[in-house]
C-alpha cells in the first residue's frame, strides 16, 4: 500500500493513493480554507470505515440485514505529546439481532484492520531526502 502526499500550498495537501486524490485541509481557524479533512479526521473516517466494513461482512456473511449500517466515531485531544485518544466506535443497525450476532459484530469489528493496527502500534520510520543544491560557479 502507498499513499503519496504532496504539498498545495499553505496548509493543504493532496493525498493520492490507488488512483483517488483526497484534499487534506484544516479549519478557516487554523489558517485553512476548510476543503477537505484534517489529518486527524482522516484517522477517525479511517477507523470507522474499516470497522463498517468488517462488521458489514460478519452480516453479509451470514445472510443478515445491514439496513441502516452507520458507525460513528469519536476521539479527544490529549496532550504531552499531542495526539488523539481514547476513541469510541459506535455502531448502529437498523432492527434487531440475536445476542450471538451482536456480539458477533462487535467482534468483528474489533478485528478490522485499523483497529488492529492501533492497538498494535507498528514501527514508523521518519526518513528525510533533499535534492542536492547547485553550487554557484
Amino acid at each position: 500500500m502507498e499513499a503519496i502526499v504532496q504539498h498545495l500550498g499553505d496548509v493543504q495537501f493532496e493525498i493520492s493513493l490507488r488512483g483517488h486524490k483526497i484534499i487534506c485541509d484544516q479549519p478557516e481557524a487554523g489558517g485553512g480554507y476548510d476543503e477537505g479533512p484534517t489529518p486527524p479526521e482522516l484517522l477517525l473516517a479511517s477507523l470507522g470505515s474499516c470497522a463498517a466494513y468488517y462488521a458489514a461482512e460478519y452480516l453479509r456473511t451470514r445472510k443478515l440485514s445491514a439496513a441502516g449500517l452507520t458507525v460513528r466515531v469519536t476521539a479527544e485531544k490529549a496532550t504531552a505529546p499531542a495526539r488523539l485518544e481514547d476513541f469510541q466506535i459506535q455502531i448502529h443497525l437498523d432492527g434487531s439481532l440475536e445476542e450471538r450476532h451482536r456480539e458477533g459484530v462487535l467482534r468483528a469489528a474489533r478485528a478490522c484492520l485499523i483497529h488492529a493496527t492501533l492497538t498494535h502500534p507498528p514501527r514508523i520510520e521518519v526518513s528525510l531526502a533533499c535534492a542536492p543544491r547547485e553550487v554557484a560557479a
